[in-house]
């Protein structure tokens, strides 16, 4: 791709705002020249197929794709098809700044990682972005309105989280964050192969390779970590919360929580309900001590 480099700048969009969003419809035409800015950009692909120009070439993304990019990340948007949209939202550096400053977990992730983040959403995951981005639309652009849409993003973008090494393949990460979902993990491993669109044995090979365990454990823990919040936050029964994780036998269940969270779910229901909201006496200490 020929063209001179343009550069965007976040006083032309922004003014003295904090953020913006903008929908937009994008041409099939091939762009001239790449772009890059001087603020950080979250885009995300609402309807269609969105390719992807980069110096390193292209790459068509579907929808429901979500990017993080950064002001050095040169790259130039073109439809695939005539019904291509795309929601752009402008983020003004010194938020960013500040936001890394004040939460030490968040440098290395998404805006903050070695190469542009592009991560898949599901329909809904989709839908709650949407719903994010009207009551964005609707509110201010200050800094406020700002950290209203993207803390609650972030945070629950990093929950989803599997750290892998820079050379694991694009399919792994997207199966490893379908995989927090309730919708695939309570089909187990044949969930996480599905979401992988992968052959079962590659899937396991793939896996064992880059996260030294199989399929079967990784869905398990997304399982368990699952069931320990529902049983924290709910008085759902244990079969209830069994079977939403996907495990009819209640035995199987009972084992599988206690080698992930070492109490049975009734001991960490109790611990994490009533000792929290209504404490009891404190043990006395041990005379020997």
């Amino acid at each position: 791709m020929s063209g001179h480099l343009r550069t965007l700048h976040h006083r032309e969009i922004l003014g003295d705002d904090a953020i913006a969003l903008t929908r937009a419809g994008l041409s099939a035409s091939r762009p001239s020249s790449l772009h890059d800015h001087d603020f950080f950009e979250l885009l995300w692909v609402q309807n269609g197929t969105l390719r992807h120009h980069t110096p390193d070439g292209r790459r068509d993304l579907p929808e429901g794709t979500l990017l993080f990019l950064r002001p050095e990340d040169a790259h130039a948007l073109q439809g695939r098809g005539e019904d291509t949209l795309v929601v752009s939202v402008t983020l003004h550096p010194g938020l960013i700044a500040a936001l890394a400053e004040r939460h030490p977990v968040l440098p290395g992730h998404l805006f903050w990682g070695a190469t542009p983040a592009i991560l898949p959403r599901d329909s809904r995951q989709l839908a709650e972005l949407n719903q994010a981005a009207l009551r964005l639309e609707r509110g201010g652009r200050d800094a406020l309105a700002a950290e209203a849409f993207l803390l609650p993003l972030l945070a629950g973008l990093l929950a989803e989280d599997t750290p892998l090494p820079q050379d694991a393949p694009d399919w792994l990460r997207a199966a490893c964050i379908a995989a927090q979902s309730p919708r695939v993990f309570r089909e187990g491993a044949a969930g996480f192969v599905r979401a992988a669109g992968r052959a079962h044995p590659h899937v396991s090979r793939t896996v064992q390779r880059f996260l030294g365990q199989t399929p079967t454990d990784f869905v398990n823990a997304r399982r368990m970590a699952h069931a320990a919040r529902r049983l924290a936050g709910s008085s759902d029964t244990l079969p209830e919360i069994a079977a939403e994780v996907g495990i009819e036998n209640l035995s199987h269940f009972h084992r599988l929580f206690r080698e992930a969270h070492g109490l049975t779910p009734a001991a960490w229901r109790r611990l994490h309900q009533r000792e929290v909201t209504q404490p009891g006496p404190r043990a006395p200490p041990d005379a020997a001590g």
